[in-house]
């Protein structure tokens, strides 16, 4: 049968869909894939230029990692970690955590990053409850931020869209937030980077004592934050002064790098790299873990935390089903042993600052079309975002928004044009204001293996589908 085909001859994406899609809209269905192109049921084929989301680091159809996988199969496909563990788990525990540098001393595994950061609350609560300090049940986080669609890490992060849905439900009582780390958006003009760094250390001291300094458990903070505002990285000297604060309270240091962590940002972990060098006493990793060959997360855990629960209980009180799961831990192994092996950061070193000039240059260059309406392209590795502004001096009233055929946000008009056009980028809205009521923003991040021509191929694509959305606009 042909790959085109479903259930006779009628393709999946001409009937009716029996999925509750995440969109609004019905997603085209892909039937395979190699490397960053996509090929749909309908033969059409498509460069992806996001990875899914941030996701597939090497690209799909990898021959070491669908042997890693088949071997994995033949072997042991499934044991419950609470009764056996097994050897594609250990393997990979001991070499993520040689990996670290001796950051971290103790991992574990779970299936995604929500399950992830699910996982480095309990922890982080694990460990002061064993460690006798059992009125610490405060986590303070920033708004704008992103942590999972689980109800806890949603009430942990501060993004206003997803949560609204869900706020009547949430928890307001154990978390907190403090202002996002955003120079472009929100440091003073008259305020020195250092000064924005200083408020922004008291406002998280402030809020320890307000509630308590013995009540915190932790501060939590995207090493560069996703998809809620678009790759944007802290200012020198942030995470050394928020880490600060909790040294100085006892609490612990607590970084999500779901997005961009191993690899994406250039470096394994992207605190070595946009984070002052600064390790955190937990961390959660995912999606560049497993690279979309399997649903696989982790909790790293520093000597710190990982000594407060050996010297208690001894055992991780947190676990799901597919924890560790010997396919996914396999696949994962798989993955990082070709970064490693094919030196693929090496690749991202030479790949990502071209994206990122030619982005600019062909987005903010003196004959760009665009160039009015962008207010930052920003980014690093291979993860760049481009935000657009349509309120600012040279943009206001150039524009009529409205004429977007289908009426949909620019940046999500983008995102469909470019689809259109072959390309897969994602657009996102509301990352520009505190209540998430402005701002558009497109991401892009390749596979770490995305050659120089491909990229040019992206940037084309994406700034011809900007200038379409544009001129429908009314440029």
């Amino acid at each position: 049968m042909s790959s085109s085909t479903t259930n006779g001859d009628a393709k999946f994406g001409s009937r009716p869909t029996a999925i509750l899609h995440r969109t609004p809209w019905r997603p085209q269905v892909a039937s395979s894939a190699e490397g960053i192109y996509i090929t749909l049921e309908d033969g059409k084929q498509l460069i992806d230029a996001v990875g899914g989301a941030a996701v597939a680091c090497i690209g799909n159809g990898h021959p070491a990692v669908k042997k890693a996988i088949k071997e994995q199969v033949d072997k042991v496909s499934y044991v419950y970690n609470m009764q056996l563990s097994n050897e594609p788990a250990e393997e990979l525990a001991h070499y993520l955590i040689g990996a670290s540098k001796g950051a971290f001393e103790l991992v574990g595994f779970v299936s995604g990053g929500s399950e992830a950061m699910e996982g480095v609350i309990k922890t982080a609560r694990q460990y002061f409850y064993e460690t006798g300090q059992p009125q610490r049940k405060n986590f303070i986080a920033r708004q704008l931020s992103f942590h999972g669609n689980t109800l806890a890490t949603l009430s942990l992060a501060y993004h206003p869209t997803r949560r609204a849905p869900y706020a009547a439900i949430m928890n307001s009582e154990n978390f907190h937030h403090v202002s996002p780390a955003y120079a472009a958006r929100f440091k003073g003009k008259d305020e020195s980077e250092e000064e924005y760094v200083e408020r922004l250390r008291k406002e998280l001291e402030d809020k320890f004592i307000e509630l308590g300094p013995d009540t915190v458990i932790g501060f939590v903070a995207e090493t560069v934050v996703g998809a809620t505002t678009g790759v944007v990285a802290a200012p020198k000297g942030y995470f050394k002064a928020m880490k600060s604060v909790c040294d100085k309270y006892g609490a612990l240091f607590i970084l999500d790098e779901v997005m961009s962590g191993m690899g994406r940002m250039g470096t394994l972990h992207a605190w070595e790299s946009y984070g002052d060098g600064i390790s955190p006493d937990l961390q959660a990793v995912a999606k560049g873990l497993g690279g979309g060959y399997a649903a696989i997360g982790a909790v790293f855990m520093s000597k710190r935390v990982a000594d407060g629960v050996r010297d208690s209980s001894g055992f991780w009180k947190h676990g799901h089903t597919y924890q560790a799961n010997p396919l996914a831990c396999a696949a994962s192994l798989a993955v990082q042993k070709v970064i490693a092996e094919e030196k693929l950061l090496d690749n991202v070193a030479v790949v990502g600052p071209h994206l990122g000039a030619l982005l600019r240059a062909r987005l903010q260059g003196p004959n760009a079309l665009a160039a009015p309406f962008v207010f930052d392209v920003r980014g690093g590795g291979a993860w760049w975002a481009v935000e657009f502004d349509f309120d600012g001096p040279d943009a206001a009233g150039k524009l009529d928004l409205a004429k977007i055929r289908g009426g949909d946000p620019f940046a999500m008009a983008v995102q469909a044009r470019a689809l259109e056009n072959g390309l897969v980028i994602m657009g996102f809205t509301g990352g520009a204001s505190l209540d998430g009521k402005k701002g558009h923003h497109c991401m892009l991040s390749p596979a770490y293996n995305v050659t120089k021509e491909q990229v040019e191929t992206i940037v084309d694509i994406f700034v011809r589908s900007v200038e379409e959305v544009l001129k429908e606009a009314g440029l």
